[in-house]
């Protein structure tokens, strides 16, 4: 059943607006931006219940391993950017390492837990990573949207997350494993009020949590009128986006959806990292994208984004309790924990993606080169059948 944000935001679209107008039908990428409050509930209730059996075994498996990986390609390794910051606090350390430089060029010492993450788990990459998991006497900890695909099948724990895969480019399939991960890493370091150890999710962190997805939900339409209105969206831009922390992955993921759904080049990195060289780039018109973490270097941040503003170049930022004339587009978060923030500041940058990719005159609905699954190794172009 559609929630009231996601009909509000549906009416909204559909109501005579110049919104509407400018588009006559609402692209798949944008239905499956509206539905993503929804969803992110669900599988916290999932999570909460008929999922709890399988975050207990894979909680006790990784505090049983004496190495933990975690990994991922493509969108996936962008939520293991940001969970990996919820075990490093926790001061449970693991090895982040993309799922094909982790096929081609690591050995896995035995006693290891992977921790793989893949909405369909039939990547040619993850397939060949459980070969060489079970080669390497490692267990594998699943965490997918895909009961049939090989990652769920062959792991030895499955933590499938029952959400319908998204149209294109993945949007509940990127937040929703992100949030199942993430709560596997608040779980093991016990940085999600739990009971003891045991894996159940305290009702301090899901009703916080519930609170938070309710409340993104209430301001996509906020978030969309203001990017009707804003001028940074700009085709065919020079584009960066600059993150920290838990926010990284999102920066990486809002690169990804420039790349995937505007067909536009685009960039993304470390805050920090910029300042040590890359800022030579700032000119005039030149867009950023930027996250302010709810607790930390903030002002460091916010005086980044006033020098970017004053040397010419067109800023939005992203974060809670911003001052409003930051940027030239300021999309205010509702109020979640700042290591959980990853879970909702990806919405704002999708919605701008999805309305920049129309303006522009590219289908974010549609993929030119790419597969859906990319389930094998060589070229870009789709090969012909047989040969």
């Amino acid at each position: 059943m559609p929630s009231r944000f996601s009909e509000r935001s549906l009416r909204a679209f559909t109501n005579g607006t110049k919104f509407a107008r400018t588009q006559p039908r609402m692209t798949y990428f944008l239905r499956d931006i509206l539905r993503q409050p929804n969803e992110l509930q669900r599988t916290l209730d999932h999570l909460s219940g008929a999922g709890r059996g399988a975050l207990g075994a894979a909680v006790a498996a990784v505090w049983a391993a004496r190495h933990v990986y975690l990994t991922g390609i493509g969108s996936s390794w962008h939520a293991g950017l940001n969970v990996s910051v919820l075990f490093q606090l926790g001061a449970r350390p693991v090895y982040l390492v993309d799922a094909a430089e982790l096929v081609q060029f690591a050995a896995i010492p035995a006693g290891s837990a992977l921790i793989v993450i893949s909405r369909s788990g039939r990547s040619v990459e993850i397939v060949q990573l459980l070969a060489k998991a079970r080669a390497s006497e490692a267990t594998v900890i699943g965490i997918t949207n895909a009961a049939e695909g090989a990652l769920a099948s062959e792991a030895q724990i499955a933590m499938v997350v029952p959400v319908a895969l998204d149209h294109a480019i993945s949007v509940n399939t990127y937040t929703t494993l992100a949030l199942a991960a993430g709560v596997l890493a608040g779980s093991v370091t016990g940085s999600v009020d739990l009971p003891g150890r045991t894996a159940k999710i305290g009702c301090a962190t899901r009703e916080s949590l519930s609170r938070a997805f309710a409340a993104a939900g209430d301001c996509i339409p906020k978030w969309q009128a203001q990017i009707e209105k804003s001028e940074w969206l700009a085709p065919h831009s020079t584009t960066y986006f600059l993150a920290r922390g838990s926010s990284l992955g999102s920066a990486y993921e809002a690169r990804l959806m420039w790349e995937e759904g505007v067909k536009s080049p685009a960039t993304a990195m470390g805050t920090g990292s910029f300042r040590h060289g890359p800022q030579e780039i700032v000119a005039q018109d030149v867009c950023f994208g930027m996250w302010i973490d709810g607790a930390k270097m903030r002002e460091q941040d916010l005086a980044v984004a006033r020098d970017l503003r004053k040397l010419g170049a067109r800023v939005m930022l992203i974060g809670q309790r911003l001052p409003e004339d930051a940027g030239d587009l300021v999309f205010q978060l509702p109020e979640i924990a700042s290591e959980w923030q990853f879970l909702i500041d990806i919405i704002p940058a999708q919605l701008a993606a999805e309305r920049l990719a129309r303006l522009s005159g590219s289908d974010p609905d549609t993929f030119r080169l790419s597969s859906f699954v990319v389930e094998d190794e060589a070229g870009l172009l789709l090969k012909e059948k047989g040969m």
